[in-house]
């Protein structure tokens, strides 16, 4: 059985995306953003799973940023988490596995927000 990463173009339930994480995580899923196409994929161990996936169907790599969205997180500005390894890309302007564009982060912000209220 192959893992459960789904692309999220419309949006679905909290607790949707809480089933489509389970198969690793119990109060979190991993998940990629594509910020010019406005979609995500979540589910996978790892944020490149989610990337591959959307990668191959056919977003491009500089578009692409991981994030972690929690469950179990009361404060609406903390469930999302714009930490992940796929974000380390110096020839983007990202040196490190936290994401320092805030633009990227607002982008990544209001496309979770639209896709997973």
């Amino acid at each position: 059985m192959g893992m459960d990463i789904r692309i999220i173009k419309e949006p679905i339930t909290r607790a949707e995306a809480k089933e489509i994480g389970k198969e690793f995580y119990q109060n979190m899923v991993k998940g990629v953003a594509d910020v010019e196409r406005g979609i995500i994929a979540l589910g996978g161990e790892y944020h490149m799973d989610a990337n591959t996936v959307l990668a191959d169907d056919g977003s491009a790599q500089k578009n692409l940023w991981g994030f972690n969205l929690y469950f179990n997180k009361t404060n609406d500005a903390d469930r999302i988490e714009y930490r992940a390894l796929v974000n380390i890309r110096p020839i983007d302007g990202n040196s490190t596995a936290a994401l320092q564009d805030e633009g990227v982060k607002a982008a990544i912000k209001n496309i979770v927000d639209r896709l997973v209220p």
